[in-house]
């Protein structure tokens, strides 16, 4: 028996409510929402990337809490872009005063807004060359910062708002810069 990968693409944009109620229904599975319609799924991750996805989201909840700066979110919240896309970063960081009023009592919502701040560590599922589109969408949809956790090639890949790309390595210490001011972090903890 062969294995086959399914690609599904919608013959009509999914509303809001039909992709939230397919997440609802399939909680094994996160679902993303492209700009053209389509749908993407995310398996469930390894160990690995399981664990770098928490301790960066607890590095950075963390310093966010102890400073007042504002909220973080993990894999599973949604982000409606400007371009109607629906994206799950790893992490997330939306500054002080910038989350919609009430988004705090809408379960069953996605946040209508681009995060400040977004890392993505890279499971075995996901290909280099998907995650800087994503990336590029993010930038272009207005995140100002990226951080990309390159596990295999262990070093990190940092995308600005301004269009400029750093490459680190595994010795750097990550800086939020002006995005998350204070926050610095040594990438070997993310590798």
């Amino acid at each position: 028996m062969t294995s086959e990968k399914i690609t599904v693409q919608s013959l009509y944009t999914v509303t809001d409510e039909e992709l939230m109620l397919m997440s609802s229904q399939n909680p094994e599975l996160r679902f993303e929402r492209n700009a053209n319609g389509t749908l993407g799924t995310m398996p469930p991750t390894g160990g690995i990337s399981g664990n770098r996805e928490i301790k960066a989201g607890a590095y950075l909840f963390n310093w966010v809490e102890s400073q007042e700066l504002g909220e973080v979110f993990g894999p599973s919240t949604g982000f409606k872009l400007a371009n109607t896309a629906v994206r799950a970063p790893d992490v997330a960081f939306v500054a002080k005063g910038r989350l919609p009023e009430g988004w705090d009592q809408q379960e069953n919502k996605f946040i209508n807004l681009a995060p400040d701040f977004v890392i993505e560590i890279p499971s075995k599922n996901d290909s280099l060359a998907k995650l800087k589109a994503k990336i590029e969408e993010y930038i272009a949809n207005g995140v100002k910062l990226e951080w990309l956790i390159d596990n295999k090639n262990q070093q990190a890949l940092v995308y600005r708002w301004d269009g400029s790309i750093t490459q680190y390595p595994a010795t750097a210490i990550l800086s939020s810069e002006d995005v998350v001011p204070g926050l610095m972090l040594p990438l070997k903890k993310l590798l």
